[in-house]
């Protein structure tokens, strides 16, 4: 890997970067897993060269209403991952955005990527997680275009300055080739952190997803995107007589999201992070009926970040519960006259019990939580067809993988106090899913 970086000094400093790779897997082609994962869906899953120029600036602290530009543009000599049988030379836009803040207000616009945390000491090294401290939303594919806007932390008034609150309001689109072509993405988070002591902060917060709208031909109801369908979506109101019978049964869209928890403990010269990311993709998960689902980290650094050792991260994912293995059943006369049962188009009556999650999957959205073939989230979660090797990034229908167990170790620092490196270990045991249990385990 060679990697050139140029620094501008104006009135306002933009940097330009230039990454040249070229990367050789021993099996059959095969890059490694950590070569491909979590790399924006620009790396390929084979042997090839990349070459990736970035341009942008940062924000101007010395003015109120501050703006900042960015864009990556990226290039590969291997087959297209939409369409593979397709010319080897192609180009792919990461990102490209404008930004503008006003005082603890952040609009973005474009296709931007998000913060990480848990990080190397390397800045260009990326995170030491899998997820990057968020189980619905990693680095694992391609940016969507859309909008944000986003809240820093502010203190709660009559709290001291130790009640904070902060969040995010985006909206973006997808656009890739999927079973409903040009689905919506909405996301609100909202989190509040509480400092506890100088040294110790407790955060709780709540990150939610609804993939929405998109068009398929064969699809018995295609939902018009109209304002008052994006209010009924955004409060996770049930469809009118212009939505699907899922969407009046249940809420508009693909909805789901994650529960977080996060205790962090500030030290002499050194930080811990310990970490519960909760999935959920319906009411029961919501209500946390699903635990001991979750991704949990533990974060050790020190402030040194030259240190030949700076960082150790452990974590462990767990998703084999998903809040029992049925979700409905046949309703009982009792629950049918006393209104706690659900009717369907074939005249059954059925009881939600809540089990049966089945993680970024859906009936109607069958391209499930992904985009561009990747899974958008947690990347232990692989899309359908790997197992077999008919995956090749083209139309995705969903993930295979959602019931697994994982330990996960990264380390990082920095070799004779100059070098940065990362190191990472994933052991997983994979199960499949519910409706289809892997056998024997991967």
């Amino acid at each position: 890997i060679r990697y050139l970086r140029l620094l501008l000094t104006d009135m306002n400093d933009f940097i330009v970067s230039l990454m040249l790779l070229g990367a050789v897997g021993s099996y059959d082609g095969a890059l490694p897993f950590w070569a491909t994962a979590n790399q924006y869906g620009l790396m390929p899953e084979s042997s090839g060269s990349f070459a990736m120029v970035s341009a942008g600036s940062g924000f101007d602290e010395g003015r109120t209403l501050q703006w900042r530009w960015g864009g990556t543009v990226a290039a590969g000599s291997w087959g297209d991952p939409v369409s593979p049988k397709s010319s080897p030379a192609h180009l792919m836009v990461d990102e490209m955005y404008a930004s503008l803040r006003w005082k603890v207000f952040t609009l973005d616009a474009g296709m931007k990527h998000r913060d990480r945390d848990f990080l190397a000491s390397g800045s260009t090294l990326g995170t030491l997680s899998v997820t990057g401290g968020n189980m619905l939303w990693s680095a694992n594919t391609r940016t969507m275009p859309g909008a944000t806007l986003s809240l820093e932390p502010l203190a709660v008034p009559f709290t001291g300055g130790r009640l904070k609150i902060y969040g995010r309001y985006g909206d973006y689109w997808t656009m890739d080739t999927r079973y409903r072509q040009g689905s919506l993405v909405h996301n609100l988070g909202a989190y509040v952190q509480w400092d506890v002591t100088p040294r110790l902060d407790v955060s709780l917060g709540l990150d939610h997803y609804a993939l929405w709208g998109g068009y398929n031909a064969e699809a018995p109801v295609n939902m018009k995107v109209t304002f008052k369908n994006y209010l009924r979506m955004a409060l996770g109101m049930h469809a009118g007589a212009d939505g699907s019978e899922s969407d009046q049964i249940n809420v508009i869209g693909d909805q789901r999201g994650a529960e977080l928890i996060r205790v962090r403990y500030r030290g002499d010269g050194f930080r811990l992070t310990a970490q519960h990311d909760i999935p959920y993709d319906d009411g029961s998960g919501m209500g946390f009926q699903n635990f001991p689902d979750g991704v949990n980290t533990i974060h050790f650094a020190w402030d040194d970040r030259d240190r030949w050792v700076s960082d150790l991260l452990y974590e462990y994912h767990y998703t084999m519960w998903q809040s029992g293995t049925c979700h409905d059943r046949p309703a009982t006369e009792d629950e049918i006259r006393n209104g706690k049962a659900f009717q369907l188009s074939n005249g059954e009556w059925r009881k939600t019990v809540g089990g049966g999650d089945n993680y970024f999957n859906n009936g109607e959205f069958r391209s499930g939580w992904t985009h561009y073939g990747m899974t958008i989230g947690d990347p232990l979660f692989f899309p359908a067809g790997t197992r077999d090797g008919s995956w090749n990034r083209g139309i995705t229908l969903g993930v295979e993988n959602n019931r697994l167990r994982a330990h996960h170790l990264g380390l990082s620092g920095k070799i004779a106090h100059r070098l940065p490196y990362r190191l990472m270990a994933t052991y997983p045991i994979s199960r499949g899913t519910y409706k289809k249990e892997f056998q024997p385990s991967i």
